[in-house]
């Protein structure tokens, strides 16, 4: 279980990013967060992971204070980023890549089912190297196929808007892909996304404006509120909160 207490990020001309939030992440679920552009959805991310460090506040992880954890420590721990523009790694292959994940050199046989999980064809793609040449669709692919690879080690995944740059058909295994995950109760996933069918699949969606938390609820709850706000030409249900379940 992730916990998130009163957990803030200012940056040095005093501006909170994300202010003062709260919230726990069950195990075994789905949770997405929305927001309109600007309004702290990925810095919020970036500190669950450890890739920036909150001003103030507390992370706990499975009962553990993992404040002042870099983001290694925080993988070691189980906790997984995948980026929404993949990192490229100039001299990796895809190879090279998933074996790191795994922690060990997997066969052709383990390379061949994670890659096609994802859509990508083990022979084209295995001995490619992590760059340019590769679209930020195929990366994106790439880069799930090496959260997946990490197996039993990722405890929580964190997707930051997964679909991006994906094709149609991609989308629709990118669902099929980010849904198994949730099947194993122990592991948790954070998608952030403007996405609706990925907001529909989630178990819970946080809204977050302007640093804050702004509504938590059933996709049920939230998706007529967003809908009902993008009628009106506003990005999202300001002042208006949503009683999360118990």
């Amino acid at each position: 279980m992730l916990e998130l207490k009163n957990v803030t990020f200012t940056l040095p001309d005093g501006k909170n990013i994300t202010d003062n939030i709260s919230l726990t992440i069950p195990d075994g679920k789905m949770i997405a967060i929305t927001g309109p552009n600007g309004g702290g959805k990925t810095t919020l991310a970036k500190l669950i992971a450890g890739i920036q460090s909150a001003s103030s506040g507390e992370i706990i992880f499975n009962g553990e204070n993992i404040t002042d954890m870099s983001i290694t420590e925080r993988a070691r721990r189980g906790i997984s980023y995948g980026f929404q523009i993949p990192v490229t790694f100039k001299g990796f292959t895809v190879r090279d890549i998933l074996d790191l994940a795994a922690g060990r050199t997997l066969t052709n046989d383990e390379c061949k089912e994670l890659l096609g999980t994802v859509g990508l064809c083990m022979h084209d793609y295995i001995n490619r190297e992590l760059n340019k040449s590769l679209s930020g669709g195929e990366m994106k692919r790439i880069e799930i196929a090496s959260v997946l690879a990490r197996g039993d080690k990722t405890l929580l995944s964190i997707f930051d808007e997964p679909e991006a740059g994906i094709d149609l058909w991609s989308f629709r295994e990118l669902i099929g892909v980010l849904d198994s995950m949730r099947s194993d109760k122990k592991r948790s996933q954070i998608i952030i996304s403007h996405q609706e069918r990925l907001l529909e699949t989630a178990d819970e969606i946080i809204l977050v404006a302007g640093g804050r938390i702004e509504a938590i609820g059933t996709p049920d709850e939230i998706l007529p509120l967003l809908r009902m706000e993008n009628r009106e030409g506003c990005d999202c249900p300001r002042g208006r909160r949503v009683k999360v379940n118990e």
